[in-house]
């Protein structure tokens, strides 16, 4: 099967270039973030029509979160108050959590905050929610061996996963957040993408100014992690760069895990 992640920074804007991908890679299961749009006014009748169940979580202009499979999912659940209670509520006021099982395989689809620059008050929540993050999974791998997560980390680990040289003070690359994404991993996650690919200049997020993505001054954002179980089961994972062509993209493009 294969799971794609993909932050298509809305999703009636970029609408039929999802649809289009999805033809093109029907895969069993998209995570979507940034999708923006509340959930009364998701365009759900083109994505059901490609045979997708469609479990969403969104906001007006901002975050949103979103899975399509191809099964039915169980055991959907939204944000991380289903599973840390009442006092994690606030954090969940942004929709970025959502969460389903895939036959026997759990799928968490996260849209990480960016955290705007090191040291502001965006900063101190995106390591709070990152320090949730963790609270949260430890819950989740008591309950199950076989967990995916992907999406929108706003996170390159290593040097490796950047254009350029990066300073303590560059947001998505600092100590910090390294240090808390590297926490996390400690709970027995691994990179999906590495397991295949230890090249340089591979990256899924390029800023649509300066030409980046045509001179391929990118970040590799966008991530998949995976229990031992799934590493098992895990055969290929690849960067598409299809979509960044098209006119008027998403500044991400679609990441794919496939496992057998």
């Amino acid at each position: 099967m294969k799971i794609a992640t993909w932050n298509v920074n809305s999703i009636r804007t970029r609408l039929e270039q999802v649809t289009d991908w999805l033809q093109t890679n029907p895969v069993e299961v998209l995570c979507l973030q940034e999708t923006k749009v509340v959930d009364a006014d998701f365009p759900r009748s083109p994505l059901e029509a490609l045979g997708y169940h469609l479990y969403i979580s969104g906001q007006k202009s901002y975050n949103g979160v979103a899975l399509f499979s191809k099964i039915p999912l169980t055991d959907v659940s939204i944000g991380f108050t289903p599973i840390l209670g009442p006092e994690v509520a606030e954090l969940d006021q942004q929709k970025r959590v959502i969460t389903g099982v895939f036959g026997d395989i759990r799928i968490l689809n996260l849209y990480v905050p960016n955290g705007s620059s090191v040291g502001s008050d965006k900063y101190s929540y995106k390591l709070t929610w990152l320090k949730t993050l963790q609270d949260y999974l430890k819950i989740i791998l008591d309950k199950t061996d076989k967990l995916c997560i992907c999406g929108d980390f706003n996170i390159a680990l290593e040097a490796i996963d950047i254009h350029r040289k990066t300073t303590p003070n560059d947001i998505m690359a600092s100590p910090e957040e390294r240090a808390a994404l590297t926490n996390i991993l400690e709970l027995g996650l691994t990179d999906a993408f590495r397991l295949f690919n230890q090249e340089p200049g591979q990256f899924s997020w390029w800023d649509y100014r300066a030409g980046a993505f045509a001179r391929n001054r990118g970040w590799r954002i966008d991530h998949h992690y995976v229990t031992p179980k799934l590493k098992e089961r895990a055969i290929g994972c690849t960067i598409d760069t299809e979509p960044r062509k098209l006119p008027k993209p998403s500044d991400h493009t679609p990441v794919i895990l496939e496992l057998g």
